[in-house]
């Protein structure tokens, strides 16, 4: 056990924020101790395959809360299609009807439309907006958020940092700080999306990152696609998967911190895990404000038995590689006893040397473990007593069991015991009574008086005046003393309130039965609870307001989706996402209209310290404007999709010296990088590319008034999809310049881990030279599906589909819908794939003009050219049939 660390009785703590997927749960979150809930409804939440809440259950949760003073956060953080926005826009209306406390959110377009139509309900910008630098936030401020959830990926010192710099905006940042991590940065992964249509922004995540694959690598044709393909040696074969969150023994730091909240992730766990989890952090939480917390041995073994995957403290505590990832085992690990030593046949008894050996229960959980041979690993349900000693462990078990095998404690029957009791009746100490400050008064006619005065909590106090219908008499025998009135009317029962402070002004000598002055006391209670509940809730007139904004919102979504798109409204332009300048010189040979470049950023060798070099850059950049300037093409310069405020430092101050060479536009994927350049270098044009996830007409919009110029719509729409949003944003001011990538192998994760470090050990594995003589690196899967990653010189591992996007058949639906510029992906891939690609697709856009009745051959014969020079074949994706859901 560690020292006791004090920290500063004025410092207030932070919220604890704990996870409901169900009403059970939810009960469990309360009872454990918990400040705020955050639930989903049974849409809009990115939890789709938790139980969920209905409409009344949410309503019923709410009114439980609020009776308590517990904050209820309600997820709508999906992406939403054009055909949704009016549906979740009555929804916003009516979750802040019923008094929701705030609503999480990840698209721009929904964040907008709350903003219009209910001003005054809380926005929490969701962790999905991958919010990871201090402009990050201050853009979200600016949007009315109220909350940013950080990325997961951020160090705690990140966190500081980006704390200082926003404290004056007003705005609360949340971390993670217990339970599952995504593997893809900040959750925005398209892996399930790309593999089986199931997308983690639609809620539906198939969690493909739990599954096993194998490292391969091999060489690159003229295209950069793998040739000669081997697997590498690596006994471990879940690659994807991270340990799970706990932090903690770390809970004194985050403290001391100012973070606005702590959450726990858990929304498919069970009311039992709920329970347990959060009753930890409260009891330690509570213990720390007083300055005698200390670890328990006993609290983390808890933690490991309500569920674990193996424990991290996570990039927040600069935890990476081994102290991070579960390579060896995607699922829950239990609690480790000890090691077997011998079994024994005739009797079935199995002894197993232990450190310190647990007390065993019927209905435990055991788990038998070959560190060699994981084909052979079982368990079962303990059912009989086992025979305790103190040093080895023996008992009763069902088969065979070999020496040496790892024994694991992986559900325990007094842990869930100890759980359900939380649950039906909670310790003392674990939920905070809502404090009540009173004043009873009588006067000397016998006439009662009670002002009560409610502390939410939330720096606004509530107050009820309640004059009793009960007439002291003076007393003929036996006066009340001021003791005796001032303990009947102190107690609180079974009711969520205590009475913090006591002020009595009594003249003495009167009686009043004990039961009238019971039943004064319960009647005041329930008045005070009623005030309470209709304190968290808008009032009429804000609600009506709120509706008559609906109205006027829905009326115009009809009529704005009949307007007619017969034709592009330009010439269709072929931009090029490119990462080497041998790429931005084909493309531009090729004749590409835009050239979008991301040039490869190098460290100095120095692997983990990844650092960044400037002058290389503004190199890049220079070059590959006088490429574009001579070949008149439009260049921009495309940032990558994670920008650290470390890389915003460093490559910001070059943009007025490459304004003078000629650049004028950037491309970004998160806002916070929009927001620095704007601040930086005001009218510097920005475009969006597909980090922002642009699903909807009302994120086109809301973009487009922040000054985005080309913006790219994300990969997961239909072409239905893409014709909606494209109809219903004909007409706007300014117009948009919408993008659709048709061609190149779609990045499907990004994450801060590097797949190579296992054997490579952060050695750079990138060079200068053709991507066509770099090695090909990738995961395997169980199907033989090969999905390409490079690692960048951030230690970031860029996961790819296993094929290859390709829409050129499909170019005359696209035109027709009013796509003004189609994307063609070459980075990672060969000056040659860039050359060929836009000669082909300039080929294509020709032939797909209206009128052209030979349009369907000929692009049917582009296709087939195409397959010669995709990796792993091409594939529509969810153009044709959309995303399941």
């Amino acid at each position: 056990m560690s020292l006791v660390i004090p920290v500063p009785g004025s410092k207030a703590l932070p919220e604890l924020l704990a996870p409901a997927g169900s009403p059970e749960a939810f009960r469990a979150a309360v009872a454990a101790g918990a400040d705020a809930v955050y639930l989903s409804g049974m849409q809009f939440g990115a939890r789709k395959f938790a139980k969920n809440f209905s409409d009344a259950e949410i309503e019923e949760s709410i009114r439980y809360a609020h009776a308590r003073a517990v904050r209820v956060y309600v997820t709508v953080n999906t992406l939403i299609h054009d055909r949704e926005l009016a549906g979740v826009a009555e929804y916003l209306v009516w979750l802040y009807s019923i008094g929701a406390d705030a609503v999480l959110v990840q698209d721009i377009g929904v964040a907008s439309l709350a903003r219009r139509i209910v001003p005054d309900l809380p926005l929490h910008a969701s962790t999905q907006l991958t919010i990871h630098s201090a402009d990050g936030v201050k853009w979200a401020a600016e949007q009315g958020f109220s909350r940013v959830v950080l990325a997961r990926e951020l160090t705690l010192d990140e966190v500081n940092d980006i704390v200082s710099k926003t404290g004056h905006s007003g705005i609360g940042i949340e971390v993670f700080v217990h339970g599952a991590l995504c593997y893809g940065y900040s959750g925005q992964c398209l892996l399930s999306s790309v593999i089986g249509g199931r997308s983690g922004n639609r809620g539906m995540c198939a969690q493909p990152c739990r599954k096993p694959y194998m490292l391969v690598t091999g060489d690159q044709d003229e295209y950069g696609c793998p040739v000669n393909l081997h697997a590498l040696p690596q006994p471990e074969r879940s690659l994807l998967s991270p340990k799970d969150l706990c932090t903690y023994s770390h809970l004194p730091e985050l403290v001391r911190t100012s973070v606005a909240s702590l959450k726990i992730e858990g929304r498919m766990k069970s009311p039992e895990y709920v329970a347990t989890v959060v009753s930890i952090y409260r009891r330690a939480l509570d213990a720390i404000a007083r300055g005698t917390w200390q670890p328990e041995n006993e609290d983390i073994q808890d933690l490991l038995l309500a569920f674990n995957r193996g424990f991290t403290s996570g990039y927040l505590f600069s935890d990476r590689h081994g102290a991070l990832m579960g390579r060896d085992q995607p699922d829950n690990r239990g609690l480790f006893i000890g090691i077997v030593t011998r079994w024994d046949e005739r009797s079935g008894k199995v002894t197993v040397q232990c450190d310190m050996p647990p007390a065993l229960h019927p209905g435990d959980g055991l788990f038998f473990s070959y560190p060699d041979h994981k084909d052979t690993e079982w368990g079962f349900a303990l059912n009989n007593e086992p025979v305790h000693t103190k040093n080895p462990l023996i008992f009763t078990i069902p088969r065979q069991v070999a020496a040496g095998a790892r024994l694991y404690l992986t559900a325990s029957a007094s842990l869930i015991s100890r759980a359900r009791q939380i649950i039906t009746r909670p310790a003392a100490g674990l939920r905070h009574p809502v404090p009540i400050d009173l004043t009873v008064s009588v006067t000397l006619e016998g006439s009662l008086g009670i002002i009560g005065v409610i502390d939410t909590g939330r720096g606004r106090p509530v107050t009820l005046n309640q004059i009793p219908d009960l007439q002291l008499v003076p007393a003929e025998s036996r006066p009340l003393t001021r003791d005796q009135l001032e303990q009947q009317l102190r107690k609180t029962g079974g009711t969520p309130f205590a009475i913090r402070s006591f002020s009595l002004d009594y003249p003495g000598g009167m009686f009043a039965p004990v039961a009238e002055l019971n039943r004064i006391r319960r009647e005041f209670l329930v008045l005070a609870q009623e005030t309470l509940l209709q304190a968290n809730l808008p009032t009429t007139e804000q609600v009506a307001a709120a509706r008559e904004q609906l109205a006027g919102i829905t009326k115009k979504s009809p009529a704005k989706l009949q307007v007619p798109v017969t034709s592009a409204p330009q010439p269709t332009r072929i931009a090029v996402y490119a990462d080497t300048i041998g790429n931005v010189e084909a493309a531009a040979r090729a004749g590409a209209d835009i050239i979008c470049y991301e040039p490869t950023f190098y460290s100095d060798g120095s692997g983990c310290a990844r650092t960044l070099l400037p002058g290389f850059i503004e190199a890049q950049i220079r070059e590959a404007l006088l490429i574009c300037q001579k070949a008149r093409v439009r260049m921009v310069w495309k940032l990558p999709r994670i920008t650290h405020q470390k890389f915003l430092d460093a490559v910001f101050p070059l943009i007025p010296a490459l304004r003078q060479a000629g650049l004028d536009e950037c491309m970004i994927e998160n806002m916070g990088a929009a927001r620095a350049i704007l601040s930086y270098a005001p009218g510097l044009h920005i475009s969006g590319s597909v980090g922002l996830n642009i699903f909807n007409r009302q994120t086109v919009t809301e973009l487009s008034h922040q000054g985005l110029r080309l913006l790219t719509l994300s990969p997961e729409l239909s072409g239905t999809d893409i014709s909606e949003l494209t109809r219903s944003c004909a007409g706007e001011t300014p117009a948009p310049e919408l993008s659709v990538i048709v061609q190149g192998t779609l990045e499907a994760l990004i994450t801060e881990d590097c797949l190579l470090e296992p054997l490579r050990h952060c050695t750079q594995t990138s060079s200068t030279g053709a991507a066509g003589k770099k090695p090909f690196f990738g995961i395997m899967d169980e199907t033989r599906r090969v999905f390409p990653f490079v690692i960048d010189t951030e230690c970031r591992t860029h996961i790819a589909n296993a094929v290859e996007t390709c829409l050129i058949d499909h170019l005359p639906y696209l035109l027709n819908a009013g796509i003004r510029s189609v994307v063609i992906d070459a980075r990672r891939r060969t000056p040659a794939y860039a050359l060929e690609m836009v000669l082909t697709y300039k080929e294509a856009i020709g032939a797909a003009q209206p009128g052209n009745a030979d349009a369907p051959r000929h692009l049917a014969k582009l296709k087939e050219r195409i397959k010669k020079q995709a990796c792993g074949g091409i594939t529509t994706g969810p153009f044709l049939h959309g995303l399941k859901d």
